[in-house]
């Protein structure tokens, strides 16, 4: 049976819910066939919510990693294909902390691609009859920090273990005013779930999924 490990966040900015935590509870209570789910919640500060990450794979000894987080403004589930080394906070953590221009892991690398087979992930949302997409930027606010924070872990401790991250869309109640897309919690978490399967496999699909900027 293979070990996943899922991570979603605290709430942040003021809000009550996060849906990425809400999603990542709402699978591993009902996971997909062949895989043993945990779910873990992180804190929405820069440094503390990759100690947390540490402390969570090490205990669990997961095969597969897989990070969520919100995505305000998007309609889709977007798997991130690249963390970069940079924190550019535009806003306030939960700490009060707004790093600018610092580095993630000093001397480290300026980038890590995911080791999830994010097209064939895309292909397996889509599948199951929620939008998706490949991005190419998780931003430069925890999501990444926590993205590069995993791939750096795995790159240097556990090179056995596969990660990546994924972004969510809002929930519908928190974007009642219809201001924005969003996207229910059990819709999520069907997609999830298919692509949770997806993400076992070790070659990716050869089909284009770029951008143009």
């Amino acid at each position: 049976m293979t070990r996943v490990l899922l991570t979603g966040f605290e709430p942040f900015d003021g809000a009550d819910v996060n849906p990425s935590w809400e999603v990542a509870r709402l699978v591993a209570a009902n996971p997909p066939e062949g895989l043993l789910v945990t779910a873990a919640r992180l804190s929405c500060v820069f440094d503390r919510a990759a100690e947390e990450l540490q402390t969570a794979v090490r205990e669990f000894t997961p095969d597969l990693v897989v990070c969520l987080g919100l995505w305000s403004g998007r309609s889709d589930i977007c798997v991130e294909r690249v963390a970069i080394n940079i924190d550019d906070a535009r806003t306030f953590d939960n700490a009060g902390q707004q790093p600018v221009d610092r580095p993630i892991v000093p001397d480290g690398p300026a980038a890590y691609f995911s080791t999830l087979p994010v097209k064939e992930c895309v292909a397996a949302v889509r599948e199951a009859g929620v939008p998706a997409s490949v991005s190419n930027s998780a931003g430069t606010f925890v999501c990444n920090h926590v993205f590069y924070a995993l791939m750096h872990l795995l790159a240097t401790e556990h090179p056995t273990i596969r990660g990546g991250f994924v972004h969510i869309p809002a929930l519908p109640e928190q974007v009642l005013d219809g201001s924005k897309p969003s996207l229910p919690a059990a819709s999520a978490a069907h997609a999830l779930r298919a692509l949770l399967t997806a993400a076992t496999h070790t070659t990716d699909l050869r089909i284009p999924e770029g951008a143009t900027h």
